[in-house]
């Protein structure tokens, strides 16, 4: 009998998620600061309770020319 694979119901995509508090070290380490902007941004998906979609469309959405 053929083994049946296993879906966990989402691609198979090997990687690692990096937080907030990690990519701030790492760009740190890079010579990047966030602006003022970029933090409120992220303050206020945090207080929304987006999810890492929403907050990618906000993103998004901020740098879209008009």
């Amino acid at each position: 009998m053929p083994r049946q694979k296993i879906s966990a119901g989402k691609s198979s995509k090997t990687g690692f998620v990096v937080g907030q508090a990690g990519f701030s070290k790492i760009s740190a380490v890079e010579g990047i600061q966030l602006k003022p902007a970029m933090k409120q941004r992220a303050a206020e998906a945090n207080s929304k309770g987006l999810s890492a979609e929403e907050y990618r469309k906000a993103i998004v959405r901020s740098y879209r020319k008009a």
